[in-house]
C-alpha cells in the first residue's frame, strides 16, 4: 500500500480575510500555519503533500511556500478549476466563487495514490490530530467495512474549541454512535460563539439555536481513500441539478455534505478520531493576533523549535 498523503486545501479566496489568508506569516520566523500542518504531518510520518490551489494564486503560492516546502518534504499540485464541471454542465454567468471543497478535492484525484488526509490551509490541528490521522490510514483507509462500506475516518473538534471571537464560522455538525461512527453531519454556514458556547441560525440570525459544549464538529481533516472520488464524481452533478436553478453564483460542493450523502447511501462508514485540542485559525483579520500569540507560546514552551524549519 502506498504510504498516505496529505492534501492541503489552499484555493479559497479568502473574502473574510481580506486576501490571500493562507500566506500570511504567524511565526516569528515567518512561519505560517501551512509550515506548522505540513511540520507535525512531517513528525507523524507523511512524506508527501499535495497543495490544492489555484493558477491565479500559483506565483505567489510558489515563492511563498512552495518553493520552500519543497525542501522539506515531496510535493505535488492541483489545480482547483470553475470550469471543471462534469460534462454537459457550463459555470453561470457571473460566477467567479470556486465551487466548493468537495469539488477542489476532485481536482486531486490525478496526483494521488493510495490513502490520504485532507485538511484546510488555515487551519492549525495540533500535533495529536495527524498522528492520530496517519496512525488510522495506515492501519484501517482501504479495508471494507461493515457490509464492504468504504472507511474513511475524521478527527473531531468540540465546538466550544473551534469558533472565533470576532465572526460567524462554517461548522459541520457531527453526531457519532455508541461505537465512535459518524451517524450524520450537517454543514452549518452561519455559527458563532456564545458566553455558553456556540449557537447557529438557518435564517441569518432570525432565529438560533444553540449547540451543547462538547458537540463534536468537522474542521475538515478527514481520512479518506480512493474509493471516495467515485462516489463523489457520480454525485456532483446531482448537486448542481439541486442547486444551480436557486443558487447559481454561490452554491458550493461541500466536503462534509458530500460525505454526510455517502453516510445516508449506507455506502461509506466513517471512524470519528476526537480531539481535545484548540482549533487556531485566520477566518477574520482580528483573528490572527491570538494565532501569533498561541503559536509563540507553543514555542516558548518547546512544542516547536525556533524557528520552525532549521
Amino acid at each position: 500500500m502506498e504510504k498516505p498523503a496529505l492534501v492541503i486545501m489552499a484555493a479559497g479566496i479568502g473574502n473574510r480575510y481580506g486576501g490571500l489568508k493562507q500566506i500570511d506569516p504567524v511565526g516569528k520566523h515567518g512561519e505560517l500555519i501551512i509550515d506548522y500542518s505540513i511540520y507535525d504531518a512531517v513528525k507523524a510520518g507523511f512524506r508527501k503533500v499535495v497543495f490544492i490551489i489555484t493558477r491565479e494564486m500559483e506565483n505567489d503560492f510558489m515563492e511563498v511556500i512552495g518553493n520552500r516546502i519543497a525542501g522539506q518534504v515531496e510535493t505535488a499540485y492541483a489545480y482547483q478549476e470553475l470550469d471543471s464541471l462534469p460534462a454537459g454542465y457550463a459555470v453561470p454567468v457571473g460566477r467567479v466563487k470556486p465551487w466548493g471543497t468537495a469539488q477542489a478535492l476532485l481536482s486531486a484525484r490525478s496526483v494521488l495514490e493510495g490513502p490520504f488526509a485532507v485538511i484546510n490551509a488555515d487551519d492549525f490541528y495540533g500535533a495529536s490530530a495527524y498522528r492520530s490521522i496517519y496512525r488510522w490510514l495506515t492501519l484501517s483507509a482501504g479495508t471494507a467495512g461493515k457490509g464492504h462500506k468504504m472507511q474513511f475516518a475524521m478527527v473531531g473538534y468540540r465546538i466550544e474549541n473551534t469558533v472565533s471571537d470576532y465572526g460567524k464560522v462554517t461548522r459541520g455538525i457531527c453526531e457519532a454512535d455508541e461505537n465512535g461512527f459518524l451517524k450524520s453531519i450537517v454543514e452549518r454556514t452561519f455559527v458563532e460563539k456564545t458566553p455558553r458556547g456556540a449557537r447557529y441560525s438557518d435564517d441569518k440570525g432570525e432565529t438560533w439555536h444553540d449547540i451543547p459544549p462538547g458537540t463534536l464538529v468537522s474542521m475538515n481533516f478527514w481520512g479518506l481513500s480512493e474509493g471516495f472520488f467515485e462516489a463523489a464524481q457520480e454525485n456532483f452533478p446531482a448537486f448542481l441539478d439541486e442547486n444551480l436553478s436557486v443558487n447559481p453564483l454561490k452554491c458550493e460542493y461541500l466536503l462534509p455534505t458530500e460525505i454526510g450523502r455517502q453516510l445516508r447511501a449506507g455506502c461509506s462508514q466513517v471512524e470519528v478520531l476526537e480531539s481535545t485540542d484548540m482549533w487556531y485559525g485566520l477566518t477574520y483579520k482580528e483573528d490572527r493576533p491570538g494565532v501569533v500569540e498561541a503559536l509563540e507560546n507553543m514555542h516558548r514552551l518547546g512544542v516547536y523549535p525556533k524557528p520552525l524549519w532549521r
